[in-house]
């Protein structure tokens, strides 16, 4: 045997006798003993040479990596389950405390005699006996929360007959909370729950039209516009003039459209436009009102200069299908005399938020470049021809495993662009969710699903993946994804305002409608009784 042989089964050997002290205890495995595990699989692959290794070893490599990767999950996943545990613990005893006194007082009040347990009549008593465990729970609504509580009565017995004090029964008390990862979390709440005597009923969000009022006159607009067309330069010049000369307001341009305006003629040298990308950065304190002049596409690319707060979107239709652009540009100056006069239809098209972490990082907060994307992430094989393999986590719940040409993560805004064309199912713009729409599953039981808006997704490409994935954030950025990186993928806290012809419903069913020629088809004939007359005439 080689000496690298040797090497390779000594340390093996001290591997092994690290794992062998994981001994269960009380159905889990000791959190040092995890540690310790992962060290000798991280000592072991260090000290095994590569070079002379035939295929088996570098398996068994691999393997042992993925091995220690379980282990430091398995660690972490204990030490959050005896956090909670602890935190249960803990709660059920306040709640075990609260009932003894209870009881308590009701023991001394029974035997003061201010509490007549044998009979319920309507009595000053009686109510003292019904008032006093309220005031004790509303005590504790002002300490701790928000509370329920309720006193039933039993009504199957008499009012004039005797009631036992056992069959009263009191509705469980229970406390609302949001559920937060802390600062560096990407989860956010801010909806408002309604709630009285255990009745709990949401907030109405999504349900109704959103409409945008101004407090203060419009002074500044961004005009983005599709580059390579003719008719939207001239488009764009006409209401850069109209917007100077008759509502008198600020514009900002492109670098590249300021220069088409400013060869047309010097008289647009009022328009302005900035230098770098730091300025870009710093148009969302600046802009009251983005135009785009163009189709989707353009619509993407204008949500996409804006890394945080978006300003209201109007979009006027110069693409082809146009599922986001529903103003026409014919009719331009009514449009926008509207939209500037208020108030204003809008739709909130959410943004997922996308971070890719590579398998050297040593957290999931050291990630590269955050991005953010208006209609879906989509990670498939590249140029491989093999099928993709990857490994999907919901809030650290397994999901699947994917094996195909891919996987969308569409928002509701993209349910009618890659999603569709996939399989996925069309959805309203202003439902929070994301779409997991498989491309070309190797699996005839694999359907697309649509999951909420307060997930976050983890899709990780496995050791054992026999090519790398590729990544694209509304189709481009695109990223290599080598094993063991991930993409973690949630809901993004800024949305995407667009302003409404109509309403957000009436817009999304008419681009369908038009768009997609959705249902189209001929009605079908009627073939009914006819009159005696149209009989005689045959």
């Amino acid at each position: 045997m080689s000496p690298s042989n040797h090497d390779s089964t000594a340390s093996f050997g001290h591997g092994d006798t690290s794992v062998s002290c994981l001994k269960p205890e009380n159905g889990f495995v000791d959190f040092l003993s995890l540690v310790h595990s992962e060290k000798a699989v991280e000592e072991l692959l260090q000290q095994t040479p590569v070079e002379g290794m035939d295929e088996h070893l570098i398996e068994f490599s691999e393997a042992l990596r993925t091995v220690a990767k379980a282990l430091r999950r398995a660690a972490e996943g204990k030490a959050s389950a005896q956090a909670e545990a602890a935190e249960w613990k803990r709660r059920y005893e306040l709640e075990k405390t609260r009932n003894i006194q209870m009881e308590r007082k009701a023991q001394i009040a029974e035997q003061d005699g201010n509490i007549d347990c044998g009979r319920v009549k309507n009595s000053d008593k009686q109510l003292m006996q019904q008032n006093e465990p309220d005031k004790i729970f509303d005590e504790c609504c002002m300490k701790h929360g928000i509370c329920s509580h309720e006193v039933l009565r039993d009504r199957g017995s008499d009012s004039s007959s005797n009631v036992d004090r056992s069959k009263m029964m009191r509705k469980a008390s229970f406390k609302l909370s949001w559920w937060c990862k802390g600062e560096n979390g990407d989860q956010h709440k801010h909806d408002i729950v309604s709630f009285e005597k255990g009745n709990i009923t949401t907030a109405e969000r999504s349900s109704k039209q959103i409409s945008l009022k101004w407090e203060s006159d419009p002074q500044t607009v961004l005009i983005l516009t599709k580059p390579n067309s003719v008719s939207v330069q001239i488009l764009c010049a006409q209401m850069v003039r109209w917007l100077k000369e008759k509502k008198k307001l600020n514009i900002y341009v492109e670098p590249r459209v300021r220069a088409e305006l400013l060869t047309e003629s010097s008289d647009f040298n009022y328009v302005q436009t900035w230098k770098d990308d730091q300025e870009i950065l710093l148009l969302h304190t600046k802009v009251d009102l983005v135009i785009t002049l163009g189709g989707d596409g353009t619509v993407l690319w204008a949500a996409s200069m804006f890394k945080g707060p978006v300003p209201p979107i109007v979009p006027f239709s110069l693409g082809s299908l146009g599922f986001m652009t529903p103003f026409h540009s014919e009719h331009f100056k009514e449009c926008l005399d509207s939209v500037l006069r208020g108030p204003v239809n809008i739709t909130l098209r959410h943004r997922l938020l996308c971070r890719v972490i590579r398998d050297a990082a040593k957290n999931e907060y050291e990630t590269e470049e955050p991005i953010l994307v208006l209609n879906e992430v989509t990670i498939d094989r590249g140029i491989s021809s093999y099928l993709t393999n990857l490994e999907c986590y919901c809030d650290n719940s397994f999901v699947t495993c994917v094996q195909g040409d891919g996987l969308i993560l569409s928002t509701t805004s993209g349910s009618t662009a890659y999603s569709l064309a996939a399989g996925g199912s069309m959805v309203h713009p202003q439902v929070p969710g994301i779409l997991f729409t498989p491309i070309c599953p190797h699996s005839l039981s694999f359907r697309p699903l649509i999951l909420p808006e307060h997930v976050t997704l983890r899709i990780v490409v496995p050791f054992n993946s026999r090519s790398p994935a590729w990544a694209s954030f509304d189709g481009k950025d695109r990223k290599q994804l080598a094993a063991g990186d991930a993409l973690l993928c949630s809901m993004a806290p800024c949305p995407v305002p667009t302003a409404c012809q109509v309403d957000s419903t009436n817009d999304f069913l008419s681009s369908i409608h038009d768009g997609l020629h959705w249902n189209l088809r001929k009605t079908q004939s009627f073939d009914g009784p006819r009159e005696l007359q149209d009989i005689i005439q045959i």
